[in-house]
């Protein structure tokens, strides 16, 4: 069963191990807030176009996000995921070493903001390839401002939830959240330093791509 599902993905024969971490993660409180099937193939193969070398992913869960971005890399890839809870990663620890993946991934068990500053003053501005952004949306401006920093001429910005369940075309926001995830959509829309996508896959996923 996993082998047939696993197909949808392309030929590599880890890939089959996606449906997976998918179950387990929908078994876990908050599990239905994970990326969809369809966003995590999407960013995935949007990173083996553009020959991905370094991704970042900023809320990782369980995971899943971090292996289908593992997966697309090449074997000298990169993924480096942020997760302020240790508890969920354990759940997609042995998936990642199922996989043969694990060596690509760094998770880093700390305020994604922390890890965002930690790598501009590494000097590493200008040298990632895509970045996902699934994290808490009271920083979803910080959080896209580092990662455009952080992000080469041609890279990806994926910010998923981006609708908020359409509460984001109400007049007036019901709450911080909401007026948060606002803020982040009218400066995307206004922003000269990219080109963007929104698509009305599950929640909303933006793409920005840098010029």
């Amino acid at each position: 069963m996993i082998q047939n599902l696993g197909r949808r993905w392309g030929g590599d024969w880890r890939e089959w191990h996606l449906p997976l971490p998918t179950q387990l993660t929908l078994e876990q409180p908050q599990g239905d807030s994970m990326m969809t099937c369809e966003q995590a193939q999407l960013l995935a193969n949007l990173a083996r176009l553009i020959k991905a070398k370094k991704a970042l992913d900023l809320g990782t869960f369980t995971g899943y996000s971090a292996l289908a971005l593992a997966l697309a890399l090449p074997e000298a890839g990169r993924v480096v995921t942020c997760e302020v809870d240790a508890e969920p990663p354990k759940l997609g620890r042995p998936m990642w070493k199922q996989a043969e993946v694990e060596q690509k991934i760094d998770l880093r068990l700390q305020p994604a903001l922390q890890t965002l500053d930690e790598l501009l003053a590494a000097g590493e501005a200008g040298t990632f390839d895509i970045a996902v952004v699934d994290a808490d949306k009271e920083n979803c401006t910080a959080y896209y401002e580092r990662c455009l920093q952080l992000l080469r001429p041609g890279g990806v910005l994926a910010v998923l939830r981006v609708l908020w369940r359409g509460e984001v075309l109400q007049p007036q926001p019901r709450n911080k959240t909401v007026e948060c995830v606002r803020n982040l959509n009218e400066r995307i829309l206004r922003d000269a330093r990219v080109y963007i996508s929104l698509l009305p896959l599950d929640d909303g996923l933006s793409l920005a791509f840098k010029i």
